[in-house]
């Protein structure tokens, strides 16, 4: 695989963007009356407009051209043919799979199957605590992708969940997060699912331990077993747990966490929802999925996204991208997007183990909207970087209210033509604003943008939408010959903490450690028994 700054469409595109600086939207728009509607593209339930991005035609073919160059349809098809594409750790990379009804994965329709059926008796209350009182509150507890997917998710679909049902997420080690969990709740009818595919994740078990001990010091010792369930792909630790085999549910090696939500991992959704709705989301997964894999690169909207990143990255300086719910459910979609993106390209090795001389990985953030408008958007719009932003808003409200859904739709197509168009100086002048502030009154504009639209938030459009970033950062990776499916960055400091802890708990002065981290250690030693004693 060529080093992509090495290649000739890596330097034609730095070439155009040079031309391109000079270019404003204004110009694109005026140049081109029809420009909205050759860059608005449709699939799954979704309408991605593109014409606000700062690009021409001849931009998109040398981005096309470079993912042509670094063989991204290939890679595509070898994805889901199952090869070894995580070449770091020897795997498939198949969560694909997870959502194909057409696929011939025997241990997926049987796990969705256990799956249903435990979702089922929860919900209809047949399922009981160890007191015989029905299951009425479900904690799931993990981390990283066996928290964010279906805690994010859960969220969404807040609309379409069993509001007799109470599920709720612990993924901190922080004990105030189970605490606040489990305040409200009686542990004769709450359940656990431990979601780990080893079982060793510390944080995970560290809760989950005192998961058990909250049901045990209510219950006794044998109600472990009416009151947990896992997801792993580790049966003996989940049978010393305490957990019987019929309560876990597999999770195999090729899916990886963060792209886990469609598999076991989805189970606490899958309760809160109903395997309807589940499995309308996976029909949207795998919607986009379809497209993804059959269509060229010049209409493949996954891929223009991705491709679109490493426009503004690596061409034109951004090293942030905002992604901009307007849709309070979404709340959780760019904390999940950024474990998504920042894990998956947040990476300084090529696959060949040669460091990139290139940048990799934006910084993805974002908020609602329109409370994000309140905050950050003065930088958006008169700050001097450049960050390119998703705009992700709906027909429809799940919760129509007056003039609140019209408000906020105005809002959403407002600022991408602020961002985009601007206000020149004459223009502020013209509308009355004094001479004195009209500097401080003028927008540049130039500000580029998608708009993501669809009719309303339901469970196929929630999995198109994010089967749409998935596809994107692999996208990404691909063109920056580095491997979007392992996640070694997480593991120094982990390591590390596993050195420290007993250090925390030994009487003697730290030592062994630099100054800085010796006398943090020795600090907390000093003082976390201060409050009680």
């Amino acid at each position: 695989m060529p080093n992509p700054i090495d290649t000739t469409e890596w330097q034609s595109l730095a070439e155009h963007a040079g031309a391109m600086e000079a270019v404003h939207l204004r110009e694109l728009f005026a140049d081109d009356p029809q420009r909205a509607e050759h860059l608005c593209l449709n699939l799954a339930g979704l309408r991605v407009d593109f014409s606000k991005n700062r690009v021409t035609a001849d931009t998109l073919s040398r981005l096309t051209a470079l993912a042509r160059a670094m063989a991204i349809p290939e890679r595509i098809q070898a994805m889901f043919a199952g090869e070894p594409i995580n070449s770091t750790e020897n795997r498939p990379v198949l969560h694909v799979a997870l959502r194909d009804p057409c696929g011939d994965a025997a241990a997926v329709a049987t796990v969705q199957q256990q799956m249903a059926t435990f979702a089922k008796s929860i919900r209809s209350g047949a399922r009981s605590g160890h007191t015989g009182e029905p299951i009425r509150n479900v904690i799931n507890i993990g981390i990283g992708g066996s928290d964010l997917g279906p805690a994010m998710a859960t969220q969404a679909l807040r609309p379409f969940c069993d509001r007799a049902l109470t599920v709720r997420f612990v993924s901190n080690v922080d004990a105030s997060d189970l605490v606040e969990a489990v305040r409200d709740l009686e542990p004769a009818s709450t359940l656990f699912i431990v979601a780990s595919k080893t079982f060793t994740t510390d944080e995970t078990l560290t809760n989950a331990a005192s998961a058990r001990a909250w049901i045990t010091d209510s219950l006794g010792e044998a109600a472990v077993a009416d009151h947990f369930a896992a997801v792993s792909a580790n049966p003996e630790r989940t049978g010393a747990f305490g957990i019987r085999p019929e309560n876990v549910f597999e999770f195999w090696d090729w899916v990886g966490g963060r792209y886990s939500l469609c598999s076991a991992i989805g189970l606490p959704l899958m309760v809160a929802v109903g395997p309807d709705h589940f499995g309308a989301m996976l029909q949207g997964f795998n919607a986009v999925d379809r497209h993804f894999r059959d269509t060229e690169l010049e209409r493949n909207v996954p891929a223009l996204l991705g491709l679109l990143r490493i426009w503004y990255g690596n061409f034109l300086g951004a090293t942030t991208h905002a992604v901009l719910p307007y849709d309070q459910y979404l709340a959780r979609f760019p904390a999940y997007l950024q474990q998504l993106e920042m894990e998956s390209n947040g990476k300084r090795t090529r696959m060949d183990g040669e460091a990139v001389d290139y940048e990799t990985g934006a910084i993805v953030w974002g908020e609602p909207g329109t409370n994000g408008q309140h905050s950050f958007y003065q930088l958006l719009h008169q700050g001097t970087r450049l960050v390119p932003a998703d705009f992700i808003a709906f027909a429809r409200s799940q919760n129509p209210q007056g003039e609140h859904h019209d408000k906020l739709f105005a809002n959403v197509v407002a600022q991408g033509e602020a961002l985009a168009f601007g206000r020149t100086t004459d223009e502020a002048l013209a509308e009355g604003i004094p001479a004195e502030l009209a500097a401080h009154r003028t927008f540049d504009g130039n500000r580029p943008s998608t708009t993501i639209v669809a009719e309303e938030l339901s469970p196929h459009v929630l999995g198109s939408l994010i089967a749409l970033y998935e596809h994107s950062v692999f996208v990404q990776g691909a063109v920056w010959g580095i491997n979007s499916f392992d996640q070694w960055g997480v593991e120094l400091g982990k390591s590390l903490a596993r050195t420290i802890l007993p250090e925390l708990q030994s009487g003697a002065a730290a030592e062994s450690h630099d100054t800085s981290t010796n006398t943090l250690i020795d600090w907390y030693r000093a003082n976390r028994r201060g409050a009680t004693e």
